[in-house]
Parts: structure tokens; sequence; C-alpha cells
């Protein structure tokens, strides 16, 4: 129970890591307030989770680049329990691949606001809650994109450069404050974008068939120790890291496969 009594806001909390996440902070002792675009993967999370942890979860259906959304996920955090203890800025937008050559202002726009301007909107309103009470926790959420390029998501790869880079910059200006700011950077997780594979083709799988040292897909799962780690007294001396969760993806000269 590392996170007892502890209010967290995680967007996009209705599938994938921040489904995941939602869970286990729950687990931990956490009160949690989370948001996502379908209402009905909301009420999954509900569904899924102990009676005992149902009155310590509030789902709101919103967007994260709705201002008036995030004032009211903000509102019902504090009115609900008191305080926000922690932002897990989860959310983003990861189905935006098109060749840079095809790119136009609109599409640019809308890859930015939905997967940085947001993580801007959302950690200002944290900051001035956590300023007030003199201690916070802000977890970002990048991607190996930041430092390794995917084929075709030119944009989203700058937003998550820029995601690291903001944490950074925030680690040092709000420590005095008492907010630590860190960031998780995965790969290779099961999801919107990386397909689990049927069960006969994981059988057969042999080291070569996989993109990462270690010898299987990642699961949201895989990143919830990291995301309670970032949130609790136990990283209490630690702001402005990154820590990858990548399967070993990233440290790799040339992988056995290399996607086309």
């Amino acid at each position: 129970m590392k996170l007892i009594d502890k209010v967290a806001i995680i967007t996009g909390g209705g599938r994938g890591i921040g489904k995941a996440i939602v869970k286990r902070y729950l687990s931990e002792g956490a009160k949690v307030v989370t948001n996502g675009r379908t209402e009905s993967y909301l009420y999954d999370v509900l569904d899924e989770i102990n009676e005992t942890d149902k009155d310590n979860l509030v789902i709101l259906k919103g967007d994260v680049t709705d201002e008036r959304h995030l004032d009211e996920l903000f509102e019902t955090a504090v009115s609900r329990f008191g305080a926000v203890d922690i932002l897990v800025n989860n959310a983003a937008w990861t189905t935006c691949q098109k060749p840079f050559l095809e790119y136009d202002r609109s599409f640019w726009d809308e890859v930015v606001v939905n997967n940085f301007t947001s993580v801007y909107l959302t950690t200002t309103r944290a900051v001035d809650l956590m300023k007030e009470q003199g201690s916070g926790t802000i977890i970002n959420f990048s991607s190996i994109g930041a430092t390794r390029a995917h084929r075709r998501m030119a944009a989203y790869d700058a937003c998550k450069g820029g995601i690291e880079a903001l944490t950074r910059a925030l680690a040092v200006e709000l420590a005095p404050h008492g907010i630590r700011v860190n960031a998780i950077s995965p790969a290779s997780i099961q999801g919107i974008v990386v397909n689990r594979p049927d069960d006969e083709t994981i059988r057969r799988a042999e080291p070569k068939d996989f993109a990462t040292p270690i010898v299987r897909i990642g699961i949201p799962e895989d990143v919830t120790g990291a995301a309670v780690f970032l949130a609790c007294d136990d990283s209490s001396f630690m702001t402005g890291q990154i820590l990858s969760i990548d399967g070993g993806l990233g440290i790799q000269a040339r992988p056995y496969r290399i996607d086309s």
C-alpha cells in the first residue's frame, strides 16, 4: 500500500497503460480520478475493479485538449478527495501515422495539441494545486520515439522529445516547491499500436522474431511498477529522470528484426 490516501489524476485511463495504472494505484491505496474520450472503456474499468475500490475511483468522459473538461477533472478531484498529490500524464494520440511529406498544417497541429499541448494544460492545473500544498508528483509519458525515430511518426516523436525536455526543465523549476517531475518511456508494449500475436505465433516464436532482447512483447502491467515507484516516497530524492521500460529495445545497435 505505497500510495495509501494519495489522490491521483490519471489521464487516458480507459484502456492500455492508463487503465493498468488506474487499477494498480487503487490496489496501492490511492484515490483516483481518471478520464477518457470513450465512456464505455471507462465503465469497463469500473466493472473490473473490486467493489471496495469503487468508492475510490471517479471516471469522467472528456478530452485532455478541452480546458473546460480539465477544469472539471481537477475540481472533481479536490471536491471529492480534497487534493491532487499525483498527476500521471498518460493520454496520447498514437494513431497518427503519416509520411512527413504528406503532412499539412492541420495534421501537425492536431498531433501537437493532443500529445504535447495537453501535457502543458494538465500540468499547469496540477502545479497550481501542488504549489499551495507544498508537495506533489508529476509523471509524464514519453516514448522510445523521443530518442529513436519511428517511421511515419515524425510529429509524434517530436512531441515525445519535447515531453522529455519539459520534464527536465520543470524538475529544476518546481523542486523548490516540493514538486517532483519524472517520465516513463515505454516501447514494445501491447496496446493500440503493438498488437498481441496469436497463441500459435507465440508458441513458435524464436528470439529473432522479437525486436527486444527480452523475448516477449510487453504488457501494460509491465509499466505499473515504475508508475508506483515514481509516485511514492521510494523515489523521494529523484526528479527530472526518464525511466525506459522497453524490453531492452533502445540499447541495441541493431535489433534482430527491423520493421520496414
